[in-house]
């Protein structure tokens, strides 16, 4: 079975990390933008109100 992500980063994100120290199973890399490992992700949106620039949205 494939896993689907719903949350998008965008280009606005600042790389900041915010969100890598948020998420609890560590599904998230910092880059430029960060990304987000389909994986590992489990849905659960910890991160998605921790972004300072609202780079984060769900796509669902």
């Amino acid at each position: 079975m494939r896993r689907i992500n719903r949350y998008i980063i965008t280009e606005t994100c600042l790389s900041c990390g915010v969100c890598v120290s948020e998420c609890p199973v560590d599904a998230i890399s910092e880059g430029t933008p960060c990304t987000v490992d389909v994986a590992k992700c489990v849905d659960c949106g910890a991160f998605d109100e921790a972004c300072p620039v609202d780079a984060i949205y769900c796509k669902m």
